[in-house]
């Protein structure tokens, strides 16, 4: 992530005109951000990095749903 954030600073940077980055070549711009493309589509899915954050939320998301339907249990016996 910090690859695609490095490379929205560069072309703000850029585009502005900032210093040494108004005479960046656009390659090295082109570059950052194309390594960021390859970790998302290439790394990150080699390493299952999208599919853990999938699983994650579905797994917090499941003992949601078990801690909401034992208290609901425990309410009803409380009424009887």
């Amino acid at each position: 992530m910090w690859l695609l954030w490095l490379g929205v600073a560069l072309i703000i940077l850029k585009l502005l005109e900032v210093s040494v980055f108004a005479t960046l070549s656009w390659w090295w711009i082109a570059a950052v951000m194309a390594l960021a493309m390859f970790w998302f589509e290439v790394v990150e899915r080699r390493l299952g990095l999208d599919k853990k954050k999938a699983f994650d939320e579905m797994e917090a998301h499941k003992k949601k749903r078990i801690k909401d339907a034992l208290e609901a249990n425990k309410a009803r016996r409380g009424v009887r």
